[in-house]
């Protein structure tokens, strides 16, 4: 079984993806960085989530120039 991952956490990451498409990479370290420097008053869990929803979708090629597929 797959992971679940609330609509907060999907809704962020691809506004983000969407708003910045040149900061984030397939890198989830770098990833964590940058959510941490771009939204503030975020929980350490609620960051890492974030970013590592972003991480996959870079990594699985969801994300092409900034915009986000539907259904995702």
């Amino acid at each position: 079984m797959g992971k679940v991952r609330t609509r907060l956490v999907k809704r962020l990451a691809e506004e983000l993806v969407y708003t910045y498409p040149d900061k984030f990479t397939a890198d989830y370290e770098h990833n964590k960085k940058m959510v941490d420097l771009l939204v503030s008053g975020l929980s350490k869990r609620m960051r890492n989530r974030v970013a590592g929803y972003i991480t996959h979708l870079i990594s699985r090629g969801l994300v092409q120039l900034g915009q986000v597929e539907e259904g995702s």
